[in-house]
């Protein structure tokens, strides 16, 4: 009884911090990261922003001959991701970044079971496995409350990703999946599994 009093009170705090737009947004969240908004009703705004604004900057460094252009298993992928978690432990702190990235990653498994695209393809677990292992690097390269500028902490997270120290799915020069073994993967047999034989390299991966 209490903890659903508590439940309801944390569904109404969170309700009434929301602008008309955003409670739309909300409302277009998957469980797993509504449930998150509600336990981090005091955050979840200055969250919201901060994604909009990586994915942003993101789709912009993907015009650019910076990194490689793949948003889906690529440089641009691994950067959007540490980029995010950088960003938002400066500004709503470690514990609560981690959390919602897991989120994402809980929904990215929900995206596979209905077999709906993220980003041009369907979830995996690889694809997960990298997204988590990006998200620890970006939240190592700043802490809360610090004042490392925007356009410092891209090029770090930049040059986090020339030095290899983020992963990206093994693929040849034309984009096809590869095994670590560099057998090329059809995508037919990739179509309906979470598990497959796709592979994780360093960021600094030459095709």
């Amino acid at each position: 009884m209490c903890k659903n009093y508590l439940y309801i009170v944390l569904l109404f705090f969170s309700f009434s911090l929301f602008s008309q737009s955003n409670w739309k947004k909300f409302k277009e969240l998957s469980p797993p990261k509504k449930t998150w908004v509600i336990l981090h009703p005091l955050k979840a705004k200055k969250a919201l922003l901060i994604s909009e604004k990586a994915y942003q900057i993101a789709d912009s460094i993907k015009k650019t001959p910076l990194l490689d252009g793949d948003a889906s298993g690529g440089q641009v992928d691994a950067f959007r991701h540490a980029f995010w978690m950088a960003i938002l432990r400066q500004e709503i702190g470690k514990t609560a970044a981690r959390s919602l990235g897991k989120s994402h990653e809980k929904e990215n498994y929900r995206t596979y079971k209905k077999s709906k695209l993220e980003d041009g393809v369907v979830p995996d677990k690889i694809a997960t496995t990298m997204d988590l292992f990006n998200n620890e690097v970006g939240l190592s390269l700043t802490r809360k409350g610090g004042e490392i500028p925007e356009k410092s902490l891209i090029y770090r997270v930049i040059n986090e990703i020339y030095f290899g120290r983020l992963k990206v799915i093994k693929k040849d020069s034309v984009g096809n999946f590869l095994t670590c073994n560099n057998k090329p993967i059809s995508l037919k047999s990739l179509k309906g599994k979470w598990e497959n034989n796709k592979c994780l390299v360093n960021s600094n991966y030459k095709k």
